[in-house]
C-alpha cells in the first residue's frame, strides 16, 4: 500500500530535505557541504574532493551550485611570493536559516495568491447558468 502525501512529505522534510527542497541541491552537493561543516578550518577545492571521494572537477561544480546559494563563503589566500589560492568555509547557520524563511514566506504568499485566483476563476456561485425553464 503506498504512503499517504503527509507520511512521505514528513519523510522529504528532514534538514537535508530542506536544502534540496528549498535549492535544489544534490546529495553531492550536501555531502560537500555536511564535509565543510565538520571541517575545523576552510578547504580548497581539493581538500572537498578528498573528503568525499571524487574527482576535483565534481567536487568543483558541487562547490559552485554551494556558493551560487550562499550555503558556503569564498576567501582569497595569497601567497607571499605572488599567485592565490581559494578556500570556502560554510556561512552562518542563521544567515541560511533566515534566507529560507525568506524563501517560505515567499512561497507562502505566492501560493495564497494562487488559491485566491483559483477561487474567483472558478468560484461556481457567481457564474452559475440560469435554471433552464421547464
Amino acid at each position: 500500500m503506498p504512503d499517504s502525501m503527509s507520511e512521505q512529505l514528513h519523510r522529504d522534510m528532514t534538514c537535508d530535505g530542506l536544502l534540496g527542497c528549498f535549492h535544489g541541491l544534490t546529495e553531492l552537493d550536501k555531502v560537500c557541504f555536511r564535509a565543510l561543516v565538520e571541517a575545523e578550518e576552510p578547504l580548497t577545492v581539493d581538500e572537498i574532493a578528498e573528503a568525499v571521494d571524487r574527482e576535483r572537477s565534481t567536487a568543483y561544480r558541487a562547490v559552485q551550485r554551494l556558493l551560487q546559494t550562499g550555503f558556503i563563503e569564498k576567501n582569497q589566500i595569497n601567497y607571499d611570493q605572488g599567485g592565490y589560492y581559494h578556500v570556502y568555509s560554510p556561512t552562518d547557520p542563521s544567515k541560511i536559516a533566515d534566507d529560507m524563511q525568506r524563501l517560505l514566506n515567499d512561497w507562502y504568499a505566492k501560493m495564497g495568491q494562487l488559491i485566491h485566483e483559483f477561487e474567483a476563476t472558478y468560484d461556481q456561485s457567481e457564474t452559475a447558468a440560469p435554471a433552464a425553464e421547464s
